[in-house]
């Protein structure tokens, strides 16, 4: 589960019930930690421990909300932000110029000797044949 430390940098960073209508969000940090448990763990979504972290439904559709709305967008910024200004990121790239060729079965694209019925180059119409 997160650190009070690690928490009081993320809490601010998420939609707050201020001027919401309708049922205002429960506790955040009980949903954010049972989806971060949800990731750590891969278990589906229903499996999440409910005397935990409450209702699977109610953890997934916060998800599924702060993914639409880029509050997870703003999340990782700021935490992005933060590391690298403590210098805890090194942002060396590696490029691979590595060519991975698809076998011609793996695509949905018909091959070239394959009727796909349409009219090919070789294909003449009665009145190009004069």
């Amino acid at each position: 589960m997160f650190t009070d430390e690690q928490w009081a940098r993320i809490e601010p960073l998420l939609p707050s019930n201020h001027g919401r209508r309708g049922h205002p969000f429960g506790e955040h940090r009980r949903v954010v930690e049972g989806i971060a448990y949800r990731y750590r763990t891969g278990i589906p979504w229903r499996d999440l421990p409910r005397e935990q972290f409450g209702p699977w439904q109610t953890v997934w559709k916060r998800h599924r909300r702060y993914a639409a709305d880029g509050t997870w967008d703003r999340v990782l910024t700021q935490v992005l932000v933060e590391a690298d200004a403590a210098g805890m990121i090194d942002w060396a790239v590696s490029v691979d110029a590595t060519i991975a060729r698809a076998h011609q079965h793996a695509t949905n694209t018909a091959r070239p000797d394959q009727d796909t019925g349409g009219r090919g180059e070789s294909e003449e119409t009665a009145a190009d044949r004069g």
